[in-house]
């Protein structure tokens, strides 16, 4: 069996957190500027965390200095670990055993691409006990754009396994997942466990559409489909 790269998007895909990351973006940009905004009908779904950021920043013209900055990415992960630890929040149906069912392909290989921060996707990960899984990641803060961010994941498929970008699968809940994995040259499943309907995600024409990631043996005969036909 040919070697398959998955890469993962996490929330919406993963896990869910009920709004806590639109609430912990809103109190730490009043901790931090001073600014009230509940950020309600603002986009996340989909984007990375700091271009979010730079969006609620021209919102209000406003602009952090570096120490800001660092200030303001501490405090909204103080708020979202103390969201997680109070209970909010949970794993998407099929995910942890898709994962391991991926995990016991010799060939197959898990990984992340991800809006989140790397520290933020460790954080929520780790919290749910599902950061073993993936051996690689591709992060919001690694790339100006998520379909930069896919282009730098299937690169790295490449240049460590010499996995072509036909043969790394995108799993995600938005129209920008299946958008980056278009721009990358992957194959691209759709999951309706996000913000976005079936309909939506359906007219995009992703390589596969699913309600949720619980047909583990579905998804396994598929990836195994797709790794031979390469």
């Amino acid at each position: 069996m040919k070697r398959l790269v998955w890469l993962f998007d996490v929330d919406g895909t993963l896990i869910r957190s009920y709004g806590a990351a639109r609430e912990s973006f809103s109190a730490a940009l009043a901790e931090v500027l001073g600014v009230r905004d509940d950020l309600e009908g603002f986009p996340f779904a989909g984007r990375t965390d700091p271009l979010i950021l730079v969006d609620i920043l021209n919102r209000h013209d406003r602009h952090l200095d570096g120490a800001q900055t660092a200030r303001f990415w501490a405090v909204f992960r103080s708020l979202y670990k103390s969201a997680l630890d109070s209970g909010r929040g949970d794993v998407l149906p099929g995910v942890k055993v898709l994962l391991e069912a991926i995990g016991r392909e010799p060939a197959w290989v898990a990984a992340l691409l991800t809006g989140n921060t790397a520290t933020m996707a460790r954080l929520k990960l780790d919290h749910y006990r599902l950061a073993d899984a993936f051996v690689f990641g591709a992060f919001g803060d690694d790339a100006p754009d998520r379909d930069a961010m896919a282009r730098l994941a299937v690169d790295v498929a490449w240049q460590r396994w010499e996995v072509p970008a036909e043969r790394c699968v995108v799993v995600g809940d938005t129209e920008h997942d299946i958008q980056c994995a278009r721009a990358a040259g992957a194959r691209v499943i759709a999951v309706a466990t996000g913000v976005r309907t079936r309909e939506e995600l359906e007219a995009r024409r992703p390589d596969l559409m699913v309600d949720d990631l619980s047909d583990t043996d579905a998804l396994i005969r598929w990836g195994r489909g797709v790794a031979a036909a390469d």
